[in-house]
């Protein structure tokens, strides 16, 4: 693998479980981006407060600086939501690649909401994810992948993806 690459998507799709996965069989350092996120942030996400771009300001930054720090590559999750934050991903590392993870509204709520007081995100908030989301389709270095598949075809369909972009 040459460049980073960022597993994207709203809450509740599985980047994290992709990401993980991506990252042991490429030989990639894992970066989650959840983990980055600001006290305040999480809390306001706990109680069911959608974030605003200010909020996402300080995120996407810390974000930026991990796609530049070595080793390298990395394979960032990241819900990339917008093509704004994923254009300065993107000026953070030249070749970055996206997987989209799509999935539908009503399997993310109940993937978000089988996760119970586990973790921060509010299943309330799946809504808001979809309603921000500008999807990349037609963005150059983007892959889209079903989210409902199972773990090893996603894995498959990115090494082959993987593969073609970087040996066209």
């Amino acid at each position: 693998m040459k460049h980073s690459l960022v597993v994207m998507g709203v809450s509740g799709c599985g980047k994290s479980s992709l990401g993980e996965l991506l990252a042991r069989s490429l030989g990639a350092r894992f970066v989650e981006g959840d983990a980055h996120h600001s006290p305040a942030s999480r809390a306001k996400m706990s109680q069911g407060i959608a974030l605003t771009d200010a909020d996402r300001e300080g995120w996407l930054n810390t974000l930026a600086a991990e796609l530049r720090q070595p080793p390298l590559p990395i394979v960032l999750t990241c819900s990339s939501l917008k093509r704004a934050y994923r254009d300065r991903l993107r000026a953070a590392a030249p070749g970055l690649r996206f997987v989209f993870m799509d999935i539908s509204r009503e399997a993310a709520l109940q993937r978000v909401a089988s996760r119970g007081a586990a973790h921060f995100f509010s299943a309330s908030l799946v809504d808001n994810q979809f309603a921000t989301l500008e999807r990349p389709d037609g963005e150059a270095g983007v892959l889209r992948v079903d989210a409902e598949a199972p773990l090893s075809q996603l894995q498959d369909e990115v090494g082959a993806w993987l593969a073609k972009e970087e040996h066209p």
